[in-house]
C-alpha cells in the first residue's frame, strides 16, 4: 500500500510546493513533529514555577507580618542551610555568618549595665576566668576607641543565677560615662547595647519560672505596701536576643512582683529551650516615676533608659503603655528539669525546716546564728547576699566544710528585701516543707514557762526543738500554713564593745513589750502574689496562721546592739518600704530607733538605752546546752580561737 500524506489545511505564505515524503522518512518526520508539539508545553511549565514559588514566599511573609508584630530594627532573620548538597557562594557566606555568630555568643560579653548609688553593675555572660579584669571608662560625648581610659581593678566578681556573672565597677569619674566597659590583657570585652545604662530605681531585674507562669521582679512601680494591684494595667513582653518572641498578660501584681502567663509559642516549658529569654513589663505611665516617662528628665541625665511604646498594646487601644527597662532573663536547664521531675515522682526527700535571710555585711554574726539554729533543727539555709564586702563568702564556705547546709545566693538588687523573700519562697518550695524568714540578729528561744503560761501542746525543749514543733503542728493541723512568733527587742545592755561570746549571752536587757512577729511558713500554701510584709506572707484560701503563745516560744531580736555594730545600719536598709536612717522620713516609725536622728552620731548614754527588763533566759539556755564542759567555750567562740592559733 502506498502512503499518502494528509491534506495540509493551514494557510502558508510560501506558495512553493513541498516534495512528497517517502516512506523511509516517515518515522523521523513524525518524531520531529512530536518534538515541536511537546517543547512549548515543557518550557511554559518551567517558566511558571519560579513565579509560583515567589508568590508563595511573598504570601508567607505577608502572613507573618500580620500574625507576629515584628520590630524591623531588631528582627534580622538568619539563613541556615544544612540539608542542600550544593551551596552557592551567597549561601556559603550566610552559613559562615551564622557559625560566626554562634562562636561570638559563647565568648565573654557584657549583656547589661545598671547604675547604683555607689557602683556600676555589669551583667556578663561566659565569664570563665575572673582574674585580670579591669574596669574601663570613656569621656562623655566621645565615641572614639582611643578615648577609652583604664580604671582600677573591679570591686568584686560573683556568679549570678547559674548562667551569668556580675562584675561591680567603681562609679565613673566626673565627665566620664556610666557605660563602663571591661578589658582583659589590653583587649576590650564586647558588649550588648554599649551605650545603654539602666537605673536601679526603675528596672525589671529578675524572673523565675513557676509552672505555666513566670514571676517577674520589677523595681520602680508605684505599688503600695501590703496591697495588690490591678493586673489589667500590666502586660508581659518577651524577647530572645533582642528579637520579639511573644506577649502575655499579667495575672497577679503586688508590690515588686508581677506574675505573667508564659506564651506557649516560645517553648519555655521544654528543657533547654528557654535560655536567654528576656521578659519585661508594659505598664500604664501613671504607675511609673515621673523621671522615667520624661516629666523630670534632669534626674535621668547621663543614663539612657530604654522606654518604648508597645505596638501590640497600641493595636488594642492601650497606646499609653510603656515598657519598663529589663535585665530579667528566664533560664531553664536540663538539670533543673530533671530535678523537678524527680520531685514530682517522689524520688526527692524534702527538708522539714529551712531558713531564708537577706544580709549586707553581717559576716561576724553568721556563724553564731547558724550553729545555734542548726542545734534547734534547721536543716538548710538560703543566704541572700545583698552586695556584702566583708568576707561573708569565706565564712559560708567554711561553714559548708563543717557540714552545715548553707547556700549563698548573690542578690545584687538593693532595697528589695520583700521581693527577695518572695524569690526565696519559690526557690525553697521544692526543697523544704517549712521555711523561716528571719534576720541574722534574731534567735528562736524556748523559755521555761510559768504555770499560767504552760502549754504542753507546744512545749519542745532541747535539741531539734524547733523542727519538732513544726512537725507536730503539720501532723495535728494540716490547714495551718504559717507559725507566727512574737519578738523581744534587746538593747546594748550596758556594753560599749561587741560581746566576745556572741549576742545570745552578751545582751541581757530588753524592752518590756514584744514587737512585730516573725514567721515560719509552708511555701506551697502561699498566695499567688507572694505578698509579704515584715517577714510574714499572705496565704491561699483555706489556710490559716497560728500565733504561738509567748510561753511556748519567742524570738530574741538583738536589734539595738553596741554603737559600733548598730551604726552600720545608717549606710542602707535592705527593706523596700522602710526609709534609710539618713532620710528625714517616718522618724516616729518602729522601724527606726526612738529618739535617734538622721546622722551616725552616737547619742549620750547609748549603752544604757532600750533596757526595761533584765532577761538572762537565753544566756542560761546557751551555756547549759552549748558550752564545752571542760573549757566553757561556745562552739562559735571555739572556732574563732582556732583560727587565731
Amino acid at each position: 500500500m502506498q502512503w499518502t500524506a494528509p491534506p495540509d489545511t493551514t494557510a502558508r505564505s510560501d506558495p512553493t510546493p513541498r516534495p512528497k515524503p517517502t516512506p523511509g522518512k516517515m518515522d523521523s518526520d513524525q518524531r520531529r513533529k512530536r518534538k515541536r508539539l511537546t517543547r512549548p508545553i515543557y518550557r511554559s511549565f518551567f517558566s511558571v514555577r519560579p513565579l509560583l514559588l515567589c508568590l508563595a514566599f511573598v504570601s508567607f511573609l505577608y502572613f507573618l507580618s500580620h500574625r507576629i508584630p515584628v520590630n524591623p530594627s531588631a528582627f534580622k532573620p538568619i539563613l541556615v542551610v544544612s540539608t542542600l548538597p550544593l551551596l552557592s557562594s551567597s549561601q556559603i557566606s550566610s552559613f559562615r555568618h551564622y557559625r560566626a555568630r554562634k562562636l561570638v555568643s559563647n565568648s565573654l560579653r557584657i549583656e547589661d549595665r545598671v547604675l547604683f548609688p555607689d557602683h556600676v553593675l555589669l551583667l556578663v555572660s561566659n565569664l570563665k576566668k575572673r582574674d585580670g579584669l579591669e574596669c574601663v571608662y570613656f569621656e562623655n560625648g566621645s565615641n572614639s576607641d582611643e578615648r577609652w581610659k583604664l580604671g582600677g581593678n573591679v570591686l568584686s566578681v560573683d556568679e549570678y543565677g547559674g548562667f551569668q556573672s556580675v562584675v561591680r565597677c567603681p562609679i565613673p569619674p566626673l565627665n566620664y560615662s556610666a557605660a563602663v566597659g571591661l578589658e582583659r590583657g589590653g583587649r576590650k570585652v564586647s558588649g550588648r547595647n554599649n551605650g545603654v545604662v539602666h537605673s536601679w530605681e526603675t528596672l525589671a531585674y529578675a524572673a523565675e519560672l513557676d509552672g505555666e507562669t513566670a514571676v517577674v521582679f520589677v523595681k520602680g512601680l508605684n505599688h503600695r505596701q501590703d496591697r495588690e494591684s490591678d493586673p489589667a494595667q500590666f502586660g508581659c513582653h518577651w524577647e530572645r536576643e533582642g528579637r520579639y518572641a511573644g506577649r502575655s498578660k499579667a495575672v497577679a501584681v503586688a508590690q515588686e512582683v508581677v506574675r505573667c502567663l508564659v506564651p506557649k509559642r516560645i517553648g519555655l516549658m521544654r528543657p533547654g529551650k528557654a535560655e536567654a529569654i528576656r521578659v519585661t513589663i508594659g505598664v500604664n505611665p501613671s504607675l511609673l516615676p515621673r523621671s522615667v516617662v520624661g516629666l523630670n528628665p534632669a534626674k535621668a541625665e547621663g543614663i539612657r533608659v530604654r522606654v518604648g511604646v508597645n505596638p501590640s498594646l497600641r493595636a488594642r487601644g492601650s497606646s499609653d503603655h510603656v515598657l519598663v527597662p529589663s535585665v530579667a532573663k528566664v533560664f531553664v536547664s536540663n538539670v533543673a528539669n530533671e530535678e523537678g521531675e524527680k520531685r514530682r515522682r517522689g524520688d526527692f526527700s524534702k527538708y522539714e525546716l529551712c531558713v531564708c535571710t537577706m544580709v549586707w555585711n553581717q559576716a561576724p554574726s553568721l556563724r553564731e546564728w547558724i550553729m545555734y539554729h542548726a542545734w534547734l533543727g534547721v536543716e538548710k539555709w538560703f543566704i541572700y547576699d545583698n552586695n556584702s564586702d566583708d568576707g561573708i563568702k569565706d565564712v559560708i564556705e567554711q561553714l559548708e566544710l563543717e557540714d552545715y547546709n548553707v547556700s549563698r545566693h548573690v542578690w545584687p538588687w538593693i532595697k528589695t528585701q520583700e521581693a527577695g523573700f518572695s524569690h526565696c519562697a519559690l526557690k525553697a518550695r521544692d526543697e523544704c516543707n517549712w521555711v523561716g524568714f528571719m534576720d541574722v540578729d534574731e534567735f528562736f528561744y524556748f523559755p521555761f514557762p510559768t504555770r499560767k503560761q504552760r502549754s504542753k501542746k507546744y512545749r519542745f525543749h532541747g535539741q531539734n526543738s524547733l523542727r519538732n514543733l513544726v512537725m507536730n503542728i503539720s501532723s495535728a493541723s494540716p490547714r495551718i500554713a504559717e507559725i507566727r512568733t512574737a519578738c523581744h527587742s534587746f538593747g546594748p545592755s550596758g556594753l560599749s564593745s561587741p560581746p566576745s561570746k556572741g549576742v545570745t549571752v552578751g545582751y541581757t536587757c530588753r524592752l518590756q513589750s514584744p514587737e512585730r512577729h516573725k514567721s515560719i511558713v509552708r511555701p506551697d500554701a502561699l498566695d499567688k502574689t507572694l505578698l509579704n510584709v515584715v517577714h510574714h506572707f499572705h496565704l491561699r484560701k483555706g489556710f490559716r496562721y497560728l500565733n504561738l503563745p509567748q510561753g511556748a516560744a519567742v524570738i530574741n531580736h538583738y536589734k539595738y546592739q553596741v554603737w559600733e555594730s548598730f551604726r552600720a545600719k545608717f549606710f542602707r536598709r535592705v527593706a523596700t518600704y522602710v526609709a534609710d536612717w539618713q532620710e528625714n522620713q517616718n522618724e516616729g516609725s518602729r522601724d527606726r530607733a526612738p529618739g535617734l536622728g538622721t546622722e551616725a552620731i552616737e547619742p549620750a548614754n547609748w549603752h544604757l538605752q532600750f533596757c526595761e527588763v533584765w532577761d538572762t533566759g537565753m544566756r542560761d539556755f546557751v551555756f547549759a546546752n552549748f558550752a564545752d564542759s571542760s573549757t566553757g567555750l561556745l562552739p562559735w567562740e571555739r572556732n574563732s580561737l582556732q583560727k587565731m592559733m
